[in-house]
């Protein structure tokens, strides 16, 4: 391949959108509860189960996890593209986004932090350490519970024809999973 056919993105992460999206769920002072999206995220350890989510440091969702130390990782279907989009565009220092986007929260089995409602899958999660990096903090966190709806997968995962996992490629734009491939 020449250079002649080559071209440079505007941001180097474009190369690695789209990504899974989920919705970090937090307890903020004063009793408040967040919401924000985040597709910045992975899987750093099987034992013990530990992932990875980068967030930008002035954040508000970096000051409640500094509260709390914890937050339950809420994965949606591709149903809430519109919820994941506003609740991405506003702050929760100066919009109650539970509120203002009607989240339904429960109890979460281990944590303090709540869960979304409508995610088809979770994670209990507590703040193991975090780094500092540029202009975001790369959190470590340890999964306490976890857990599926039984209509959209099992014990393997997800099913992929039920699910519809959202996946965040810039902007307003939105992916879903296409068709599994099985290597011979």
């Amino acid at each position: 391949m020449s250079l002649a056919n080559e071209t440079k993105p505007r941001k180097f992460y474009y190369l690695l959108h789209p990504r899974p999206v989920v919705v970090i769920v937090t307890q903020c002072p004063e009793g408040k509860v967040n919401a924000m999206p985040a597709s910045w995220i992975t899987p750093v350890s099987e034992e013990p189960p530990t992932i990875a989510v980068a967030i930008d440091k002035s954040s508000f969702t970096s000051q409640c996890l500094e509260h709390s130390n914890e937050a339950t990782i809420n994965i949606p279907s591709l149903n809430y593209v519109e919820l994941l989009y506003k609740l991405g565009t506003v702050s929760g220092r100066e919009v109650d986004k539970v509120s203002e986007f009607k989240l339904k929260l429960i109890k979460s089995k281990i944590i303090s932090t709540p869960r979304w409602a409508d995610a088809i899958g979770w994670l209990e999660a507590k703040v193991n350490r975090y780094i500092d990096i540029g202009d975001v903090r790369l959190y470590i966190f340890e999964i306490i519970e976890y857990g599926i709806r039984k209509d959209v997968g099992n014990e393997w995962g997800w099913n992929v024809y039920k699910a519809n996992l959202v996946h965040h490629g810039i902007g307003k734009g939105f992916y879903t999973i296409g068709r599994p491939i099985i290597a011979k």
